[in-house]
């Protein structure tokens, strides 16, 4: 039996982290890709079912994800799946926002969806066969004060995904979108206002509890499952859409958010 090779990107971050767990517990060799990884260069030799291999990766950067790619197809194996988990927030209302910011959003959330996805689907048509799935966001379907430019580059990125998975379907290849809500993870923290530095934020008990409660001044509900997504939730949800149970499923979005926007 050939070896199974996922890539994930945004490795490091805490879906990103929790998605390469839980596809190295369904035996993948995950590449798990990231800026925080190593540049891949010399061979590998023999990989193994569930391990993971660390490789750093720049979304944004064209050259350097036609590197990753071929790299793993090369000393790896053929990819046969491609989960995109790597996303930056910067939260702000419009009217106080800068273009930077606006456009650090696009380049990861938006335009690396699509410059990985290009490249992995590439292969994965070629073999007519695969799963892609793009870990977008609840605030892509819904308005969201102070998060406009992030809700518009995880539209992007969910409105993508889709396409490409009517483009890839005759090819067998399935593409689908998970959506999470709000989820226990540094992100979450530092947008709610928990003390600590990026790194090793945590979310304090009172920012938790507004969070699922809900802001009706910022026209956000809360969570009617009165609790936050664990990261877990969010991985399970990418392990089952990319798995066999879910061969008929594609070009769904799948929204992991407690009923927090009512779909």
């Amino acid at each position: 039996m050939s070896t199974r090779v996922a890539l994930v990107t945004g490795a490091a971050g805490g879906i990103g982290a929790a998605v390469v767990d839980a596809l190295a517990a369904q035996g993948y060799v995950v590449v798990a890709g990231d800026l925080d990884g190593t540049v891949p260069t010399a061979p590998l030799g023999k990989v193994a079912a569930g391990q993971v291999v660390p490789a750093r990766l720049d979304v944004t950067d064209e050259q350097d994800v036609v590197r990753v790619v071929r790299w793993v197809e090369a000393e790896i194996g053929p990819l046969e799946v491609l989960v995109n988990a790597a996303g930056v927030l910067h939260p702000g209302v419009v009217t106080e926002s800068t273009l930077a910011d606006w456009q650090r959003m696009l380049a990861v959330n938006a335009t690396g969806v699509y410059l990985v996805s290009r490249e992995v689907a590439r292969r994965l048509s070629e073999r007519r066969r695969g799963a892609i799935v793009t870990v977008a966001s609840n605030a892509a379907g819904v308005p969201r004060v102070g998060m406009a430019a992030y809700a518009a580059s995880k539209a992007a990125a969910s409105s993508l995904t889709r396409s490409l998975g009517l483009e890839l379907a005759p090819y067998g290849v399935r593409c689908n979108v998970v959506s999470p809500g709000s989820t226990r993870t540094p992100m979450l923290a530092a947008l709610a206002g928990s003390p600590g530095p990026d790194d090793l934020r945590v979310l304090d008990d009172p920012a938790e509890a507004r969070v699922v409660a809900g802001v009706p001044e910022d026209f956000r509900l809360g969570i009617p499952l009165g609790r936050l997504a664990e990261v877990q939730d969010v991985a399970d949800a990418v392990a089952f859409l990319v798995s066999d149970a879910a061969r008929h499923i594609t070009v769904h979005e799948l929204v992991v958010d407690g009923g927090a926007t009512l779909r």
